[in-house]
């Protein structure tokens, strides 16, 4: 019986380490995304985003991979901070991963400078390996106390 929990035991602390780990490498190719977006190369970006990868604003607009890359570069838009208010990770099962929470943005745009709060569910899939963004969706977050 010892023996049994024991094994128990050592069996739950690696799985708890494994899902540790896990939730450790997506905040890592999080941060390299959010790095990647706030000062654009197209080679780290090209690593980053998904070949299938959607965008979609909170504007309403959606980009492909190709698009938001071109966005990014040429300072159409301009990811200049984002801070987050919550980040949550979940694997729904193995290689996918669901990346909930809501983030001040500071984007510089052609129209001027915003500085939206936005909810976002964005996905991670794994691909040969690596942790690959391949989808966001966003809406504008009221402030507390404005008139909805």
């Amino acid at each position: 019986m010892k023996t049994l929990i024991t094994s128990l035991i050592c069996l739950i602390t690696v799985i708890s380490f494994a899902a540790d780990a896990e939730q450790a490498s997506l905040q890592l190719a999080d941060d390299a995304r959010v790095a990647a977006m706030e000062s654009p190369d197209r080679e780290k970006l090209d690593e980053i985003f998904s070949d299938e990868l959607r965008y979609s604003h909170s504007t309403g607009v959606v980009d492909t991979k190709a698009s938001f890359i071109e966005v990014l570069l040429k300072g159409t838009t301009k990811y200049q901070e984002v801070n987050y208010v919550e980040r949550n990770f979940t694997i729904p099962k193995p290689g996918i991963a669901l990346m909930t929470g809501s983030a001040k943005f500071k984007i510089g745009t052609e129209a001027g400078n915003i500085e939206p709060t936005l909810a976002f569910l964005a996905v991670w899939r794994l691909e040969n390996g690596k942790w690959r963004f391949l989808a966001w969706q966003s809406c504008k977050l009221t402030p507390p106390g404005a008139a909805k």
